[in-house]
């Protein structure tokens, strides 16, 4: 079968778009053809009729102060072209539930926002040693048995989680509790984990989930 096109998000960081190759090639190696996505908000219509999947990749903070909530000391915010073009991705999103979707650390955390999930903005104010989850850091996951997420070690980068998961179900959780990935069963394919399979080794975890997308989006 031909490859699937697998849009990916990126950012602009110092006048440039800016996407990690390890996203491009584990796509290319779970059989889709990557397209990397400028953060252009008006164009995200026309962009979703060219694609047959979409993942949302990982990045900076969300600013939370846009809805109202005082921002903690210690986020970093992605640039805000970036999150008015997530946020009006999701909601075009919304509107095609054909289309399979994948949000990897940021974006499992902008999916569960957008539909009112709480956001703990530092891990560190919650959990002992949060610094495990940073720095691509290896920890396991464990993945509900009934779906085809796979458990063992992942890397990760993230000082940010979920709290709760809102119109979703928590499918993976981390071995201190973390919510690691969340599922809409009513939509053809709405994953997100919280860890990085671009970069984790574990084929189970790493190449796996994202042929769960490619695999859904031919």
């Amino acid at each position: 079968m031909s490859r699937p096109f697998i849009g990916l998000t990126a950012d602009f960081v110092d006048g440039y778009a800016r996407l990690r190759r390890t996203y491009l090639d584990v796509v290319e190696a779970a059989g889709g053809i990557p397209i990397i996505l400028p953060p252009k908000h008006e164009l995200r219509r026309e962009m979703l009729d060219r694609m047959d999947g979409i993942i949302l990749t990982g990045g900076d903070d969300i600013d939370v102060s846009q809805f109202g909530i005082a921002l903690h000391a210690k986020a970093q915010c992605m640039a805000s072209e970036r999150q008015a073009s997530e946020f009006a991705l999701l909601r075009e999103l919304d509107a095609r539930p054909e289309i399979p979707v994948l949000g990897i650390c940021l974006g499992m955390q902008m999916m569960g926002v957008h539909r009112g999930a709480v956001l703990i903005q530092h891990l560190a104010d919650v959990l002992p040693h949060a610094d495990r989850h940073g720095n691509d850091a290896i920890h396991d996951v464990e993945s509900d048995a009934s779906i085809a997420l796979g458990s063992g070690a992942v890397r990760s980068w993230h000082h940010q989680a979920l709290a709760d998961a809102k119109g979703f179900e928590i499918v993976s959780r981390s071995d201190d509790g973390v919510i690691e990935g969340i599922l809409d069963s009513n939509r053809r394919f709405y994953l997100g984990v919280q860890w990085h399979p671009e970069r984790t080794e574990t084929v189970a975890t790493g190449l796996d989930v994202v042929r769960l997308l490619v695999t859904a989006s031919r």
